[in-house]
């Protein structure tokens, strides 16, 4: 045999092996369904079989380009992973995580629109294409959305990896983050508001929130060590300061950031330590 065919053979022998193995990881992989913090039950993929699944192609933003995945509707979905809860899913808030820290908190109403997915295969690579910045897989449970209105990241957030879903009031599951006595409507509870909608998913306040980038009030505030001019212009461009994962803001407006440094005064001197009572 020739050295190439040979090669070939190997190399296919090999793709096959990784594919049989990415396919029992899948199978392998737990979903979380949770409330208030307790969990109510958790299932493989083999579990979900009950559930339809359908190929479609749509845009991917994080791809920037059309794929083509088989995927489970969500609603389905979470109607078997909080089967007799006994309240319209509709009406609950949720919490979302990921394996690597990425947190989203969504209002039912939003999780449960028509054309969110979680996607269980990539119909045009067999073992996934790699996503994101790190270049991982995004399975076995990718959150997608199917329609053209349904792609920025902003309002329908896409967590890969994702491993546990939960109903909890925000308020409940993050309770140092807020700027509790701050009136409302002003500046400081907007800015919350904007963190809450666009920041929490990566960043926590108090060690509340999500795992990707770093605390940002603890063990000291964002502005204790970096000028509020330098914080507002590394939100709306963090490229322009170095290259890492956090996406850029430009939609961004003045007020928007005067708002958002308002709310990261306010937690400043609202400062919890979970641990701090351990030491």
């Amino acid at each position: 045999m020739a050295r190439g065919a040979a090669v070939a053979l190997a190399t296919a022998a090999l793709l096959l092996v990784a594919c049989r193995d990415a396919g029992r990881n899948a199978d392998a992989a737990r979903l979380s369904f949770q409330k208030d913090g307790a969990e109510l039950r958790s299932v493989a993929l083999a579990d979900l079989k009950s559930v339809p699944a359908e190929t479609f192609t749509a845009f991917d933003p994080y791809y920037n380009k059309k794929k083509t995945y088989r995927a489970l509707p969500l609603r389905a979905v979470l109607e078997q992973g909080f089967a007799g809860l006994g309240a319209p899913l509709e009406a609950q808030d949720f919490v979302l995580r990921a394996k690597d820290g990425y947190t989203v908190p969504l209002s039912g109403a939003r999780l449960l629109e028509p054309g969110a997915y979680i996607a269980i295969a990539d119909v045009d690579v067999p073992a996934w294409e790699p996503i994101g910045p790190q270049q991982v897989s995004p399975g076995p449970y990718y959150l997608v959305w199917r329609g053209d209105k349904q792609q920025d990241l902003e309002t329908h957030p896409r967590p890969w990896q994702l491993a546990t879903i939960e109903i909890a009031r925000f308020e409940a599951t993050f309770p140092h983050a807020v700027p509790t006595g701050e009136a409302p409507g002003s500046p400081a509870m907007r800015g919350f508001a904007t963190f809450r909608a666009q920041c929490i998913h990566c960043h926590a306040i108090n060690r509340e929130g999500g795992r990707v980038g770093p605390d940002l009030n603890l063990p000291q505030s964002i502005l204790e060590y970096r000028p509020e001019a330098q914080v507002r212009a590394y939100i709306k461009n963090p490229l322009a300061f170095r290259y890492g994962n956090m996406p850029a803001h430009p939609n961004m407006t003045d007020a928007d950031l005067d708002e958002l440094v308002a709310y990261f005064r306010a937690m400043k001197d609202r400062k919890h330590e979970p641990d701090a009572g351990a030491r």
